[in-house]
C-alpha cells in the first residue's frame, strides 16, 4: 500500500514529541549507565547519593579517596553530573582530589523538571555536600550557568569554599541577553511541547540578568583564589564575562584569567587537560 502524505504531516509532530521525551534530550545519564562508562574504563565504580535539604533532593556524583581536597563541578543549562564524565573518569584528577558532579535543582536526578530561578537558593542547595564532604579545602568549578551559581556559593558560605573556578560563566548581568521570546514560551499551553529539561534552562535563565543584578554588591565577599577561563570565540556567553570577572574579583586573595585564542563554550570537554591543570595549582595553594 502505497504511503500517503498526508499521514506523514500526521507522523512529524508525533517523533518529534517522543525525541524531545526521550532521555537524550533530559541531558542526563542514569546510574546504571554511569557505572557502565567506568566499568569500560577499567574504574571503581563511582558512588551516588541523595540528600534532602530545604525541601529539594539533591543528587550526585562522588569519585576519588574522601581523605583528598575535594572539587565540586556545577553544570550549566540545560545540563546535569553528566556534562563531567570525563572529568569524573580522569585519574590525573583524582590524583589529587575527590571529585563530586552535582544535579543542580530542577535538572538530572534532582527534582527533575522543578525549576529554580534563584541562584542564592541554587547555591544553598549545594552547601550540604560541601559540609558533608569537604577534607582540609574545597574548590568549586561552575561552567556556563555554574559559573554564577559557584561564585554565589563562595558568596554566601566564604568558609566552605577554598577556591572559585569559572569556565566560561555568565556573570555580567549587562553582557545577559534578555530575549522577549522566553516568556511566551513558557506559557502552560506552549510549555509541554519542548523538553522538560529545555523548559528547566529557561526557566532558570529568564530571569538571570535581575539574579545577576543583586550579586553585584556581594562580589566584595569572594576573598579565596578565583580562576576564569574564557575563549575568545564564544558564541553563547561574550568573553567579556571574563573581564567582569576580573573587575568584581576585588578582594580574592589571588586571580587568574585565562583567555583561550579561538576557545568555543565548550572548552570545559575540549580543554579538559588544560583546566585540570589549573584545578592542580589552585588546590596546592
Amino acid at each position: 500500500m502505497r504511503f500517503k502524505k498526508r499521514y506523514l504531516f500526521l507522523l512529524i509532530p508525533i517523533l518529534l514529541f517522543a525525541m524531545c521525551k526521550s532521555e537524550l534530550m533530559s541531558f542526563r545519564r542514569s546510574e546504571a549507565r554511569t557505572v557502565r562508562y567506568f566499568e569500560k574504563k577499567g574504574l571503581e565504580a563511582p558512588r551516588f547519593y541523595t540528600i534532602e535539604t530545604e525541601g529539594r533532593s539533591i543528587h550526585y556524583t562522588h569519585v576519588g579517596d574522601s581523605t583528598k581536597p575535594l572539587v565540586v563541578l556545577v553544570h550549566g543549562s540545560p545540563g546535569s553530573s553528566s556534562a563531567f564524565l570525563s572529568f569524573l573518569a580522569d585519574p590525573r584528577l583524582t590524583e589529587f582530589a575527590q571529585v563530586v558532579a552535582v544535579d543542580r535543582p530542577g535538572n538530572g536526578y534532582s527534582d527533575f523538571g522543578r525549576s529554580e530561578p534563584s541562584l542564592e537558593k541554587q547555591a544553598s542547595a549545594l552547601r550540604p555536600i560541601l559540609e558533608r564532604h569537604r577534607a582540609g579545602s574545597a574548590i568549586v568549578l561552575g561552567h556556563s550557568y555554574g559559573g554564577p551559581v559557584v561564585a554565589r556559593m563562595a558568596m554566601d558560605f566564604p568558609e566552605l569554599v577554598d577556591g572559585v573556578f569559572i569556565v566560561a560563566g555568565s556573570i555580567d548581568p549587562e553582557l545577559e541577553p534578555r530575549e522577549w521570546w522566553r516568556k511566551p514560551i513558557d506559557h502552560p499551553l506552549l510549555r509541554w511541547i519542548f523538553p522538560t529539561s529545555m523548559v528547566v534552562a529557561n526557566q532558570e535563565i529568564r530571569p538571570l540578568y535581575e539574579e545577576l543584578q543583586a550579586m553585584m554588591p556581594l562580589w566584595e565577599k569572594v576573598t579565596c583564589p578565583v580562576t576564569v577561563v574564557q575563549g575568545t570565540n564564544d558564541t553563547l556567553v561574550p568573553s567579556g564575562n571574563a573581564d567582569f570577572g576580573v573587575r568584581m574579583s576585588v578582594n580574592c586573595s589571588r586571580l587568574d584569567c585565562r583567555m583561550v585564542e579561538g576557545g568555543s563554550h565548550f572548552i570545559l570537554w575540549t580543554m579538559q587537560d588544560y583546566l585540570v591543570d589549573l584545578l592542580r595549582d589552585m588546590a596546592e595553594l
